[in-house]
């Protein structure tokens, strides 16, 4: 089911009046985009975005103010179509009183920003999209670890949590653990944040629910991580071939976007923490364009053929 959002909490977030339609204020926004209506305004409604929210500048007030009556009540009616979730006035600008006439014989509601039109359109579409976005719930742990969002992934009693822990420890930042909260934007990027209920909160098996900004301070949380790697920890199976050079690099799709992906046998001994901190910042090496693994590997292969050529 479509994500969807009421005029209500649009409202609320950016502290418009209401000038027309309070009634109307639970009508539903299900498009991040806006739409500026100058071409409706004109008369051509062809390919009106009527599922948009509209928005009303100094243009195309202007523009209305020159229209003959019956072409003012004409455009702003078809502006008041059913399936829109409301206008916006930009600038605080005064509203043409056929606005308001038109809009309060269908009880639709007209809304009023003291904000500058372009700046106002930008936030906007930033809440929206925000609000809007695609979005899940993967049972897991998503640490910051070195400015890398790490989504570690695994079975139950895998070590989740307690490898999370270690990593606070050591200075690093826990966005959730257990669920999170994951959404995309509309670049296909990927977002992951703690549920409210579980925010900064650390179950530990043995322990039980610990506060980590109260135990580490503020310092050791934050809200929101870019997820830009996944860890899927396993059981060791000896019997399965595991990559030891790092030239394989696998990908997980979450939503819509393919995401890095790491495996990590786990077994007695192991310092999990560890090895996630140099898999985090061997990941920043390849993002910046060093590949130990790559540079290993043609070390070795103009070693073997200088051995070869010698052999000659």
């Amino acid at each position: 089911m479509a994500k969807k959002l009421r005029v209500q909490e649009l409202v609320q977030e950016f502290q418009l009046e209401v000038l027309c339609g309070e009634s109307q204020l639970s009508r539903k926004i299900t498009v991040p985009d806006l739409n500026r209506p100058g071409l409706e305004m004109a008369g051509y409604f062809t390919y009106h975005a009527k599922d948009r929210v509209q928005l009303l500048g100094k243009t195309e007030i202007s523009f209305f103010e020159q229209l003959t009556q019956e072409e003012k009540h004409e455009r702003i009616g078809r502006l008041c179509h059913e399936k829109t979730p409301c206008i916006i006035i930009t600038r605080e600008l005064e509203i043409p009183p056929e606005i308001v006439e038109v809009a309060s014989q269908l009880d639709f509601p007209i809304l009023r920003s003291p904000v500058p039109t372009t700046i106002l359109a930008s936030r906007i579409t930033g809440f929206l999209e925000n609000c809007l976005a695609p979005s899940t719930t993967i049972h897991g742990v998503l640490v910051d670890v070195y400015g890398v969002g790490l989504l570690i992934t695994g079975g139950s009693g895998i070590g989740k949590s307690e490898t999370a822990l270690e990593l606070v420890k050591r200075g690093h930042r826990l966005v959730a653990d257990d669920a999170v909260e994951i959404r995309q934007t509309a670049d296909n990027v990927l977002y992951g944040n703690a549920p409210d209920l579980i925010k900064h909160l650390l179950e530990i098996r043995g322990v039980g629910i610990i506060n980590v900004m109260t135990l580490f301070g503020a310092g050791a949380v934050r809200n929101v991580k870019r997820i830009t790697l996944v860890i899927r920890l396993e059981n060791w199976e000896p019997d399965k071939q595991y990559d030891r050079l790092g030239l394989d690099e696998e990908t997980t799709k979450i939503l819509e976007t393919d995401v890095p992906l790491m495996t990590i046998p786990v077994r007695p001994g192991r310092n999990l923490a560890v090895i996630l901190e140099v898999a985090a910042m061997n990941f920043r090496l390849k993002r910046m364009g060093y590949n130990a693994a790559l540079q290993f590997t043609n070390k070795l292969t103009e070693t073997i053929s200088e051995d070869m050529d010698d052999m000659d």
